[in-house]
């Protein structure tokens, strides 16, 4: 089987170019406050650094604008705190499976990590139990992360239950760190604002949403089932504008919910509903959280 991580970099390398990849650096460089830096190199200037990044007599050597580079001098810890179980099997509005897109956002995130020479771990699990594997540095180690995301959302896993990952969180972890929180649009209930608050405290958290399929588009000469009991879609349910109607109402009303939520707390955001989207959703990601944190 190819290696998740060669997957995830293949993807970037397909879509981020190398200027995007001076951004991507620099904003996930960023999302620590009171990061400890040190001079690295200079690059080309790009529309939304850091006017005081500017080297002004390099500059002037070189005819055009550049920017100072930094590396850290100390490590930071980033915890990927992933669902997974039986919902992560179903399909995304791209037609991949929700994993797929959860494993390509953890894996770019990580791998920003692991290139800045910092350490990743997970927290993952569903309704039945949540296990952790601790942050180590390394490309192996995120490669054995991406794997064990990759086992335990098969349709022949417990249901999934985000919210007992962010209790075990909240309960275990008490050392600051950089939690990126991926899930799906059934991660969160109206009574988990506590919760919330209290990760929000203690952490840097960003939350990256994976998109549900819509079922009232896939075609009713099809076979298809609910993921989380196995029962077949009727098809009287595809195909219907009336239901599609209805449908789009509630989904955007849960949606509206899930943002009220991270928006009252200050948790920047991201809603992916394809692989080819997680490079752009990301960086808008990253950049959100650095403004937030001037």
């Amino acid at each position: 089987m190819t290696a998740l991580l060669t997957r995830v970099k293949s993807k970037l390398f397909i879509v981020a170019h190398r200027r995007t990849w001076g951004l991507l650096d620099g904003e996930y460089a960023s999302v620590f406050r009171g990061r400890s830096l040190d001079y690295d190199d200079l690059r080309e200037y790009v529309p939304g650094d850091e006017i005081r990044d500017i080297d002004w007599k390099a500059t002037a050597r070189h005819g055009a604008p550049l920017v100072k580079r930094y590396v850290a001098t100390r490590k930071q810890t980033v915890l990927l705190v992933v669902d997974t179980g039986r919902s992560m099997a179903a399909l995304a509005p791209s037609g991949e499976p929700k994993k797929d897109i959860a494993i390509q956002a953890a894996g770019m995130l990580g791998y920003l990590a692991v290139r800045h020479g910092d350490v990743v771990g997970l927290i993952s699990g569903d309704s039945e139990a949540t296990r952790m594997l601790e942050p180590t540095a390394g490309e192996a180690n995120l490669e054995r992360l991406l794997r064990a995301i990759d086992r335990a959302s098969t349709r022949d896993a417990a249901p999934s239950r985000f919210v007992e990952q962010l209790r075990y969180l909240a309960e275990h972890v008490r050392r600051r760190m950089l939690v990126v929180a991926v899930t799906d649009d059934g991660g969160l209930g109206p009574g988990d604002d506590a919760l919330l608050r209290r990760l929000h405290a203690q952490h840097e958290v960003l939350w990256v949403v994976v998109a549900d399929a819509d079922p009232t588009r896939i075609d009713p000469r099809m076979d298809a089932t609910e993921v989380a009991d196995g029962s077949p879609l009727p098809a009287a349910v595809r195909g219907s504008g009336r239901l599609r109607a209805a449908y789009l109402q509630a989904l955007e009303q849960r949606h509206e919910a899930t943002e009220q939520l991270l928006r009252r707390l200050g948790i920047s955001r991201a809603r992916v509903g394809g692989t080819a989207e997680v490079v752009g959703s990301v960086f808008a990601l990253l950049e959100r959280q650095r403004r937030r944190a001037r």
